[in-house]
């Protein structure tokens, strides 16, 4: 039996309801129908991006790495470089978000944004974000699995924390994660709500602790200290590779695009979710750092660690205090996974939507129960644990899948806003827009964008060898060679870009919700 409320009562029903008239109207505008519920206040749409950016998460998963690669002196300054670089991007992109609030979010402003070759651009940022998207969900699960092993090792010092525990774990946890998606989507909506407080008071708790419970800490000088301990003998590159911790943190704002749909007054809502999430974790994330580089007892005790990031916390707070801060990190990052899961699976949705995934068909259905695309959940969970695979052999398998996160989603936000500088004054901006900003904004934040994936594309270790190679330069000429393939013998001629369902009135008589 069809879920589909008779368009007269649709339309009588949104004409008691202003704000649900002004974003339908908008999504009319755009040649879409609405299927999706609009579930989601301003605060929720921000929650989205603050949670799946996760400063607990990001900061605590990279640490190890960061010391190797420059030390206290690139976690603490490259944090706040990257921050402003990053929020340069975020500000371009939630430009861009407020004039085409739709779940399609980059794709398809990518293809509205073309003067020409409008279904190519849309097209290749949408395989990029995508190939980006499903990064960030694996990293951030087999970075929850990693540090649970490590708190697991602390309870009972027999269990030995092994790269195939951690590929197994991973996979129980993503698709656990799939499963609250596909069930629990109320749940899920409160617990991203709940991910918020839960971020900001764990991040006052572990600061807190970190700096009342040591008995000693560095000096103010130690932020300065630079160590190379990468392997190789440039230490301007390993430096420069440590700025993978900022970088690697500040992926996933986009998720306050993808959610539009979903989001009342999203022309407004949505970018600023985008900008507020960004400046939030950048100020967040820069405390937490500061506390955790000054309570490095012992640097290359620390840096040698498995697990440099534990053994700081139980150097510092002792075996029982770290094991309950770990269930904070550890939370985070489950939280943070749960987001990327959701807002991957919108970007799933509205790419095939139009069209552009195998299988379009199956994957834009929409569940009559819950309203959410849930075949896109678990094509983003399936697509996830097959990045992980090589984690079974691979020790630098966590550095490889961030890079694939990192540079596919930049590449996939640069695209836009280059188009957006291409078009110069003929772009009509939404309600929420940089105004003569626009431009300068935008070419620095594309100019970051090509430096750091150009950087995030070389080995992260030295030697290279089949278990420290970085294959995410693989993985994403993979896809973009499957993408370009199927671009050249069949998709340009039935592809161009994001579809539209007909004139507004057409596509308000379709709405499903």
């Amino acid at each position: 039996m069809s879920s589909r409320i008779p368009a007269p009562r649709a339309r009588a029903r949104r004409a008691a309801d202003p704000i649900a008239l002004d974003d339908d109207a908008t999504l009319h505008a755009m040649g879409y129908p609405r299927k999706l519920t609009r579930r989601f206040q301003a605060f929720d749409n921000f929650a989205i991006s603050f949670t799946v950016i996760n400063v607990v998460a990001g900061i605590f998963s990279g640490f190890g790495f960061g010391l190797a690669a420059g030390g206290p002196a690139i976690l603490v300054f490259g944090w706040i470089g990257v921050s402003v670089m990053v929020l340069f991007v975020g500000a371009s992109m939630a430009e861009v978000a407020s004039a085409y609030p739709t779940s399609g979010a980059l794709y398809f402003s990518a293809g509205k944004l073309a003067r020409r070759h409008k279904g190519a651009w849309s097209w290749y940022t949408g395989w990029l974000n995508f190939v980006g998207q499903v990064g960030g969900t694996a990293a951030t699960g087999y970075a929850a699995a990693t540090f649970l092993q490590a708190l697991i090792a602390l309870q009972w010092p027999g269990y030995e924390p092994t790269g195939h525990r951690t590929v197994l774990l991973t996979a129980l946890i993503i698709v656990a994660q799939g499963l609250a998606n596909t069930y629990t989507v109320q749940l899920v909506a409160v617990l991203n709500r709940i991910s918020v407080w839960w971020l900001l008071c764990g991040l006052v708790v572990i600061v807190t602790a970190l700096v009342t419970v040591p008995d000693r800490h560095q000096p103010a000088s130690f932020v300065t200290y630079f160590a190379n301990n990468t392997g190789f003998t440039s230490g301007l590159y390993g430096g420069m590779l440590g700025l993978l911790v900022t970088s690697w943190t500040f992926t996933g704002f986009d998720g306050s695009f993808h959610m539009s749909e979903e989001t009342v007054r999203a022309t407004v809502n949505a970018p600023k979710g985008i900008t507020r999430s960004i400046a939030s974790s950048a100020l967040a994330g820069l405390v937490l750092m500061c506390a955790l580089v000054h309570s490095v007892r012992d640097y290359h005790r620390v840096a040698a660690a498995d697990a440099p990031a534990v053994r700081l916390l139980t150097d510092a707070v002792g075996l029982a205090a770290a094991k309950a801060l770990l269930i904070i990190v550890i939370g985070a990052m489950l939280f943070c996974g749960l987001a990327n899961l959701t807002s991957n699976a919108r970007q799933i949705f509205a790419f095939s939507r139009d069209g552009a995934m195998p299988g379009s068909r199956w994957w834009h259905s929409v569940s009559p129960r819950t309203r959410t695309p849930v075949n896109a959940v678990w094509l983003a969970v399936g697509c996830s644990l097959v990045l992980v695979l090589p984690g079974w052999w691979s020790h630098t398998a966590f550095t490889a899948v961030v890079s694939v996160n990192v540079v596919g989603l930049f590449l996939a936000y640069g695209i836009p806003i280059l188009l957006r500088l291409r078009l110069g004054d003929a772009f009509e901006p939404g309600p929420w827009n940089l105004g003569r900003w626009g431009r300068p904004v935008g070419t620095v934040a594309v100019g970051w964008i090509v430096l750091s994936s150009a950087l995030f594309m070389l080995p992260h270790a030295a030697p290279v060898t089949v278990t420290s190679f970085n294959y995410a330069p693989v993985v994403l000429a993979a896809v973009l060679g499957v993408a370009t393939l199927w671009w050249f013998t069949s998709a340009r001629r039935r592809f161009h870009g994001p579809v539209s369902y007909g004139r507004p009135d057409e596509v308000a008589a379709m709405d499903l919700v």
